[in-house]
């Protein structure tokens, strides 16, 4: 609670203490008080109140008791409340001066009373202050009659929960209790965020979300949970605060799935990272590299923290430096990569006029206008006097209809005309500031600085990529109406020839559910409804329900596109005045571009009816070679298919027989190594097969380790182990030791494990290999 120069120091004691004693009944005698060593008054003041024993009132130093924003402002004396916990957690009986885990601090009274300048005086507030904090998880625990917040019932359901999952119990192992009130505690976490529409990402409150989670998720794994649990443990999270929170229990199947995908997109890599890690330690004696850091965090999905975590259990540290170097180097050539939007190179002229000068743009109700130039620029970004014929460069106008990219809209194109030449407008980009600058070849003639110009768009080059865009508006609502709110914009390409939109979703959209969306945006389009602009402030266009991008930057005015009561979106792109303008949309494709990222390729307009027809025309021609009608083209693919699959199962049965008869009967080549079946052979089959033909010697032998290899294609190699002998040793592993010998490396599981190798001569000495090292793990 606060107070701003209405009570002070009285009030706010007698309040605290009438609260924990009279409210919440904790006794008297289990309550210390601290104060700071020079605030009398407040010692006074805690001394008349009634059942305080002066002899649990302590003075602290201004460490643990003075408060203060920063170097200067306003600042104070503090007063914090205590509770003894009793002998059980700490023999020290003399109070919170001793800095024991028996004293726990459930309250802070802040007494804002001076304001402190540059030189360190402190001067008197005429409005001395209250800040009151009291610790709502610590009082819980003390009114539950236990130590931890991890002990009280927020968190038991939870921990005993995913304690029985794991086949273990609570409070007999210092590490296993650790993890699962990590476990609880990041479980709960996940849960809310992903009820308030955070998708697992690599950036942002996303990246927080999936640094959280697989936080989580590895800790599991130390415990002995190798199957997906975390989404289960959210489902107790639900149950237990749907009461309170009905959003969770409405959208729970959609918080269990998004969970769920992210604990198997982890568990896919989550082995192969270990396993680097294992051998990076092996490698090093007490700092992991930045490299195997970058490299766990760029390609296995781990953290920074979580790598951090695992290298501090083994007593490493990790090289945050070069990991910091590694993903500076990666930023840069994303940014070298990236065509953005002309800023690279830019002179310092451009730079200049972008402090003085921004463009107008005038393009959204005409298509035509006249300026003067403003600036001209040759292909090496110089400014300079006039560009000729030939030649290419960038022409900078006081206003222009010719629309810069931006929002995923490409640029205009078109044509410029002065009294001296003209110019293909071949882009338009707005590359610094608010300055807009056309990118041109001069046709003819010549063009100068300081010249009035003509500027004309391409009219069916700003048709067409308006039709895309205001397509993209009616895909977002769709997608939100059937795939539900969590749907948010990642990015879009708006051109004249198709549309891409990129959305936040957890999985991939069905056929049937694209046939839906596709159907609902056909529908929007016919009813041919008007399209509103409007400009207005931020707070306006929240209060029209407009859809915003988060992390986007918008100014105090913004430009709302109105499509009805279906759709409602901050847009600064150009777009059709009636949605019938559009005329057909078709999805080509849907993907995943990310995790939680997915991705709709579309076409409109003429272009779609232009795919369609081709589409009709290759159906026609398909159902001509097939000799069927058009109706029975799909019952004639599936015929075929089925021959074909047939046809491959004959052929794989006769490459195996051959194989089997070239290597001959593999089962008889097998040693008996200390009471151990290993075979170590050559597979002379198609190195396709030797997976399957490990798994056929396997059971064939009952008890063994396979090791085959081929020289078909480079080196192969497959190690396969019976169940019975993984406790003792692990195929990934072993293989590991044999590849070093063909030059290859490899891993896997700890039953089955493959390898690729550069050196084929070798493979003979590898499969000999395979018998010395047996023999090494049973002596």
């Amino acid at each position: 609670n606060f107070s701003f120069g209405d009570y002070f120091k009285k009030e706010a004691i007698e309040y605290a203490w009438d609260l924990l004693t009279n409210v919440f009944q904790l006794d008297p005698d289990r309550l210390w008080i601290t104060i700071y060593e020079d605030d009398d008054e407040a010692d006074a003041i805690w001394r008349e109140i009634p059942n305080v024993d002066p002899n649990k009132i302590q003075r602290l130093g201004a460490k643990d008791n003075f408060w203060s924003m920063g170097d200067t402002g306003p600042c104070g004396p503090c007063s914090e409340i205590h509770y003894d916990h009793g002998p059980e957690y700490g023999s020290d009986p003399n109070g919170p001066a001793g800095e024991t885990d028996r004293y726990v601090e459930i309250w802070n009274l802040v007494f804002m009373q001076y304001n402190r300048d540059s030189e360190g005086t402190l001067t008197p507030l005429p409005k001395p202050s209250i800040d009151t904090g009291m610790g709502l998880e610590r009082i819980a625990a003390i009114l539950q009659g236990v130590y931890s917040n991890y002990d009280t019932d927020v968190f038991q359901s939870i921990i005993q929960q995913t304690a029985r999952w794991a086949n273990t119990k609570y409070n007999q192992d210092d590490e296993t209790d650790i993890a699962l009130r990590v476990i609880a505690d990041h479980a709960r976490s996940v849960t809310f965020l992903v009820a308030d529409g955070i998708m697992p990402s690599n950036e942002g409150r996303g990246y927080v979300l999936r640094r959280i989670a697989r936080r989580a998720i590895r800790y599991g794994v130390r415990i002995g949970l190798k199957e997906a649990f975390l989404y289960k443990a959210a489902a107790v999270v639900i149950e237990q605060f749907s009461s309170l929170f009905p959003d969770l229990h409405e959208r729970k199947d959609f918080i269990l799935e998004v969970i769920k995908g992210e604990e198997e997109r982890f568990s896919e890599t989550l082995e192969k990272g270990l396993q680097i890690l294992e051998d990076a330690f092996e490698q090093s004696e007490s700092v992991l590299s930045g490299d195997i850091a970058f490299q766990l965090h760029d390609t296995f999905g781990f953290p920074l923290d979580l790598t951090r975590l695992i290298a501090s259990e083994r007593g490493f540290s990790v090289d945050e430096v070069g990991f910091q170097e590694r993903m500076k180097k990666q930023k840069e050539a994303g940014r070298a990569n990236w065509k953005g939007s002309g800023q690279q190179r830019l002179s310092q002229d451009v730079q200049e006029r972008a402090k003085r000068y921004r463009t107008v743009f005038c393009g959204y109700d005409s298509l035509s206008g006249q300026s003067r130039i403003l600036s001209l620029l040759n292909e090496a970004q110089t400014p300079v006097e006039r560009l000729k014929k030939g030649e290419k460069g960038a022409l900078l106008t006081y206003k222009t209809p010719f629309y810069s990219e931006g929002g995923g809209q490409i640029g205009d194109k078109g044509q410029l005309q002065t009294a001296t030449g003209s110019a293909l407008v071949t882009d338009t980009q707005r590359p610094v500031g608010e300055l807009t600058y056309h990118y041109i070849t001069v046709s003819s003639g010549e063009l100068s600085l300081e010249s009035e110009v003509d500027l004309s768009v391409d009219e069916q080059h700003r048709y067409n990529t308006r039709r895309n865009h205001t397509a993209t508006h009616l895909l977002h609502a769709a997608l939100r109406n059937h795939l539900g709110t969590h749907v948010t914009q990642k990015g879009s390409l708006v051109t004249p020839n198709r549309l891409r939109f990129d959305f936040a979703h957890h999985k991939p959209v069905s056929q049937n559910e694209l046939i839906d969306i596709q159907k609902e945006v056909q529908e929007e389009i016919f009813k041919n409804r008007s399209l509103d602009t409007s400009l207005c402030s931020q707070e306006e266009a929240k209060a029209k329900g407009a859809l915003a991008l988060f992390g986007e930057k918008y100014g105090d005015e913004v430009r709302v596109i109105q499509i009805g009561d279906y759709s409602t979106e901050l847009c600064g792109g150009t777009h059709v005045e009636r949605t019938g303008e559009i005329g057909v949309f078709h999805i080509l494709s849907e993907s995943g571009i990310a995790a939680g990222v997915r991705r709709i390729e579309a076409l409109t307009g003429q272009e779609a009816i232009a795919y369609l027809q081709r589409r009709e025309s290759q159906y026609k021609q398909a159902s001509l070679q097939l000799r069927v009608q058009n109706d029975d083209l799909d019952g004639a693919i599936d015929k075929l298919l089925k021959e074909k699959r047939d046809l491959d199962r004959e052929i794989r049965t006769l490459q195996r027989k051959i194989a089997q008869a070239k290597s001959g009967d593999l089962t008889a080549k097998a040693k008996e190594i200390n009471g151990i079946k290993v075979l170590a052979a050559e597979f002379e089959g198609d190195p396709k097969m030797l997976r399957s033909e490990a798994d056929r010697l396997r059971s064939a032998l009952g008890s063994a380790i396979i090791v085959l290899g081929s020289r078909k294609k480079g080196v192969q190699l497959i190690v396969a182990v019976t169940k019975d002998l993984t406790p003792k040793i692990h195929a990934g592993k072993l293989i590991k030791d044999i590849a070093a010998v063909v030059d290859g490396r490899g891993g896997g599981r700890p039953d089955m494990a493959q390898a690729g190798g550069k050196n084929p001569d070798a493979l003979p000495e590898a499969l000999e290999k395979a018998y010395e090292l047996a023999g090494n793990i049973f002596p």
